[in-house]
């Protein structure tokens, strides 16, 4: 317990035991009355601050609420800011409540300000994931449902809280991220944009004609329904380009424009069109590894 609380609970004491002792029976029944009186006016009157402080508090979450429901803030920085709020109000009622009652709250308030101290300082760690939580609440570089890659790990974020976020990879897993770290890295977030790029590298062998393999991978990406052209906003048409000339082969790249969800999708089917119908329909032939021996007698 703090000091100065002590001593003004023993000078109160000492206080109170020397006025029974001097004070005459008829005049002590009077002071203790009048105590007693004085002193229910301040317990009635911190009663009343503590009830009107409670149902203020409920008012602001209510309104808190409503006000996130109509501007449709997302549910993890409305459930922040309305715990936080909650938590303030609350610190401060209890404090008026404590102060009525005659309760000096100067001592109080340096004990809680030193235990909050020696708290801080023994969860650093879990203070730097709330301090990451806020940043990534402020910046929003992902939200519930976007697929991102950060931390060596990828997944769907299922949940944002304040002080970690959770992730559910493509296997079913849930992987737990801090947020302290998590803000500080690098963080991947595929599913933001509504459009992606579908690139896919083959390898033709030596002397294949550059043409025929560059009509024949356009056609098999315009065969596809799921391939767009650039009469959408912020695609291109499908594009194929000689990208590599290797030691056993000749590499083509083809990039195709898709929707961000038809990714995968796309990007499997084109690779089993590819190795299905260009030897069997276009007769152009994979690539194996080649070593030229020369014997010299």
């Amino acid at each position: 317990m703090d000091t100065n609380i002590t001593d003004s609970l023993k000078t109160g004491t000492q206080h109170f035991v020397d006025t029974i002792r001097t004070t005459p029976p008829d005049e002590l029944l009077s002071i203790l009355a009048d105590q007693a009186i004085h002193f229910g006016l301040k317990l009635l009157a911190a009663i009343l601050i503590y009830i009107i402080g409670a149902w203020i508090v409920k008012i602001v979450r209510r309104v808190l609420k409503r006000s996130f429901e109509k501007k449709k803030t997302e549910p993890t920085v409305a459930g922040f800011v309305n715990s936080l709020v909650t938590i303030l109000l609350w610190i401060i009622i209890i404090v008026l409540t404590i102060s009525t009652l005659g309760i000096n709250t100067t001592s109080l308030a340096a004990l809680l300000a030193a235990g909050g101290v020696a708290i801080g300082m023994a969860m650093s760690g879990t203070v730097q994931n709330f301090a990451g939580g806020i940043m990534l609440l402020i910046f929003k570089p992902f939200k519930a449902g976007d697929f991102i890659e950060a931390l060596n790990y990828s997944g769907v974020v299922k949940e944002v809280n304040i002080v970690s976020t959770k992730l559910t990879t493509t296997d079913n897993r849930e992987i737990i991220l801090p947020n302290g770290a998590l803000s500080s890295g690098n963080i991947n977030n595929i599913s933001h944009n509504p459009l992606r790029r579908v690139d896919i590298t083959v390898s033709v062998k030596y002397g294949t004609d550059a043409e025929k393999v560059r009509a024949a991978l356009l056609e098999i990406a315009s065969d596809d329904v799921r391939v767009l052209l650039s009469t959408t906003k912020g695609a291109a048409d499908p594009f194929v380009g000689l990208i590599a000339l290797k030691e056993s082969s000749v590499d083509f790249v083809l990039r195709a424009w898709v929707e961000t969800k038809d990714y995968w999708p796309v990007f499997f089917s084109l690779n089993e069109a590819i190795y299905t119908l260009l030897p069997e329909k276009y007769g152009i032939q994979f690539p194996f590894p080649q070593l030229d021996v020369h014997i010299q007698s």
